[in-house]
């Protein structure tokens, strides 16, 4: 004896491939474990520079790095998370995908800001290589 198989309640396909989007719990852990990361990451990464600037002996002057390093290791998290915005994308993460953009939308603007600070003060260097704080970085 052969049961009736009943016909799916509800396909929603509009190609060869159904549409599968990533199970909600997953994508919203996933995207704040990405965020958390990313934020220890930069936090870290620009604690570094603004730890560069102090300096205990009193005799010693403090003069920041140069923040073109920092810059480009913040850049290497923007590009983890272009990477995990993608392959989030890819797996139909949609959460995860709009926070890894926010995340992008920061680093990019903290990215440009850094570099429009740090090639004024290049740039002050150059024209008063006398001002305070150019003479230590020189060294």
């Amino acid at each position: 004896m052969d049961l009736p198989v009943a016909p799916p309640a509800f396909d929603a396909t509009s190609g060869p491939r159904s549409w599968r989007r990533a199970d909600r719990g997953a994508d919203v852990g996933a995207g704040c474990g990405l965020v958390v990361l990313e934020s220890v990451a930069l936090v870290v990464i620009f604690g570094l520079w603004f730890r560069s600037g102090f300096d205990l002996d009193p005799a010693e002057t403090a003069v920041t790095d140069s923040l073109w390093g920092y810059l480009a290791a913040a850049a290497g998290v923007g590009v983890f998370a272009l990477v995990a915005a993608a392959v989030a994308a890819w797996n139909g993460a949609v959460a995860t995908v709009v926070r890894q953009a926010v995340v992008l939308t920061v680093i990019g603007v903290v990215l440009f800001g850094g570099a429009e600070v740090q090639s004024h003060e290049d740039q002050r260097c150059r024209d008063l290589p006398s001002a305070a704080g150019c003479q230590e970085r020189g060294r």
